[in-house]
């Protein structure tokens, strides 16, 4: 069974960024904060590497490796 939407935790920098990761048709994912306030989309590249293709600014790198943690955990 695949999962298409979970709750995920990002590291900010003023702590904890809760919110609700979406799985979406084409493979992409999108993490939206409970506030709205942070958004950050993510696919894969040609060479299978994640890369974010859309989102809120500022946001941080890690960011993409703490979500790709999540969704591994969770698919």
């Amino acid at each position: 069974m695949t999962v298409t939407e979970f709750n995920a935790t990002l590291t900010g920098s003023d702590g904890e960024v809760s919110g609700i990761v979406k799985r979406m048709p084409n493979g992409v994912y999108r993490f939206t904060s409970i506030d709205e306030s942070l958004v950050l989309v993510i696919a894969k590249d040609a060479e299978g590497q994640w890369q974010r293709v859309d989102g809120t600014e500022p946001y941080f790198a890690s960011w993409i490796a703490e979500l790709v943690e999540q969704i591994t955990n969770v698919a």
